[in-house]
Order: structure tokens, then C-alpha cells, then sequence
């Protein structure tokens, strides 16, 4: 059984003078379109898990990256020991493509791949990350108020929420920290939407998390399908062939949070063009799972 949401209906989440949401569903969805928006209003502190994982728990993975890869230029090995230059990340809230490039593909190193075995012990510090980055909103939600004086707060969350938490386990510690703290509003979208984000990936792949089983489940499929070795597969050609598949395993696990939460419809969120909007979303979405339970 899960517990009851942070406002259990409409009333209770109007009444409150400090409003917390997290918002969850695959990238593209309108997450961080809600967020820019309430930010940007004024009163809400925004809090970007992405970020957070990539300025504060894997910076430092990603700069000696960038310091590996700058090494093999020789002009840039001779002022790198000289400790003549500087070499970071520049993450901000709209683009997170230090991050992705360091979480990389498999595949053939001259098409940008990394060996299976590196691109597994990314993932897995990713999964480190993300996790922490995500225990650390109540540490921000006091923060935002105690330095800023924010008690409105939204927390932004990467699309592979759902690959670390089990949402189906009441004991789940992570799940049971960001319940107790937030009101989860997952942001589901329909086969429409489901179709024009295979589109969008088609046309730009990029790099994705995936729970362990699951990444071993599809590589195998792809390397089976393709009949290469792992060393020489096109590293685009894996992340299309995963895509549409982590979508279709994502879905019943984000269903799984929802019932720690409540639900809208990414068409809704489309139309949300005001914090006012925002708030009257929430509170229908908070009537609608009252009279549908």
C-alpha cells in the first residue's frame, strides 16, 4: 500500500503556503517546460536532478574525460601539465550535453563508441548519481527557503527516474524520502506522443540510462540482430534499437510512481501557460484520483 500524496485533494494543495511538486515522465514531455515556467514566475525555487548530477556527482568523471581526451593533442598535453589551461564543464539547466556525452554508446570507437565494459561502469555511476541527486532534494527544499526564502518548490527529474527506484516496493527508501517531501505528478503521455519522441530520437539520437537487466536484455538483442562483434556495431544503430523499447518498459514503472502521486496528461501540460494554470492542473488532477478511486 502507498502512502497517501503530500496534499491529499485540491483543497489542501491551494491552502498550502509552501507547494512542493515533483515532476517525472520521459524527456520531452513538458517537465522541464513546467518548471522554466514556475521558475521564471517568480516564488518557485527550481530544482534540476539532472544538474545536480552532473555539476556535483559525476563533474568530476566528465572533466577527466575532456583532460583524457585533450591529452592526446599533443599542443594541449604540454599546457595541460604545465597547468596552463582549464578544461571543464559548462552544464546549465538547458543543456545538459557535457553529461550525455559522457555517458556515451557502445559500440565502434571510430563512430564515438565506448567498449561495453566502460559504457556499464558509466551507467552504473550514473545510477549512483541520479540517486543522490534525488535524496538530495530535501536538503534543497530547506535550502531554497532557509537562503532564498522560497517555499514553493518543483523538482525537475531525468527522465530515468523510474529505472532507480522500485515504485511497487512501499518500502522503497528513495521513493518513500521524495513522497514524503513532494507531491509526484507524473506527466503521461499518448501513443501520439509516443511516436513523435521515436521521431525526434530517430532523427538526433542520444545517449539514455538503463537499468542493468534491461541494458543486457536489449545489447544482446542488438548484437544478435546485427551479427558483429561488440567492438565493431554502429553506437547509433544501438541507441535506435533501444529507444522504443525502454519506452514501452518505462511506462508500467512510471504508472507504479503515479500511485505514489497523481497524474495529468502531457496534452494538459501543453496548455499550462501561467503558474495559475499550473496550480488549477494540479488540483484537477488531485479531484480527478479522489473520484476515481
Amino acid at each position: 500500500m502507498t502512502p497517501t500524496p503530500l496534499y491529499p485533494n485540491a483543497a489542501a494543495y491551494a491552502a498550502s503556503d509552501a507547494r512542493r511538486v515533483l515532476l517525472f515522465g520521459m524527456s520531452g514531455l513538458g517537465k522541464t517546460y513546467l518548471a522554466n515556467l514556475l521558475r521564471e514566475a517568480g516564488g518557485w525555487f527550481h530544482y534540476s536532478v539532472d544538474y545536480r548530477i552532473g555539476t556535483r556527482y559525476m563533474n568530476e568523471f566528465i572533466a577527466d574525460n575532456f583532460k583524457r581526451e585533450a591529452m592526446k593533442v599533443p599542443l594541449l598535453r604540454e599546457l595541460l601539465l604545465s597547468d596552463s589551461v582549464f578544461i571543464s564543464s559548462n552544464i546549465t539547466f538547458d543543456n545538459l550535453a557535457p553529461l550525455s556525452t559522457y555517458l556515451g554508446k557502445p559500440g565502434e570507437e571510430s563512430r564515438g563508441g565506448l567498449p561495453f565494459a566502460e559504457y556499464q561502469r558509466r551507467q552504473a555511476q550514473h545510477r549512483q548519481a541520479e540517486i543522490s541527486a534525488l535524496m538530495d532534494t530535501t536538503r534543497f527544499i530547506d535550502r531554497a527557503e532557509g537562503i532564498y526564502g522560497y517555499r514553493n518548490f518543483v523538482c525537475d527529474t531525468s527522465g530515468s527516474v523510474c529505472e532507480v527506484v522500485e515504485a511497487d516496493d512501499p518500502n522503497d527508501a528513495v521513493m518513500a524520502e521524495l513522497a514524503s517531501h513532494h507531491l509526484l505528478v507524473w506527466i503521461k503521455g499518448s501513443d501520439t506522443h509516443r511516436s513523435e519522441l521515436c521521431r525526434r530520437f530517430d532523427r538526433a539520437p542520444k545517449p539514455m540510462y538503463y537499468r542493468p537487466d534491461f541494458l543486457m536484455k536489449v545489447w544482446q538483442d542488438f548484437l544478435d540482430q546485427a551479427g558483429k562483434p561488440a567492438d565493431k556495431v554502429d553506437p547509433d544503430a544501438f541507441l535506435r534499437f533501444g529507444y522504443a523499447q525502454l519506452l514501452d518498459s518505462r511506462q508500467p514503472r512510471y504508472a507504479a510512481m503515479a500511485r505514489w502521486g497523481v497524474t495529468v496528461e502531457a496534452a494538459e501540460v501543453a496548455q499550462v501557460r501561467s503558474a495559475t494554470d499550473f496550480d488549477r492542473l494540479v488540483a484537477l488532477a488531485l479531484d480527478r484520483q479522489i473520484s476515481n478511486a
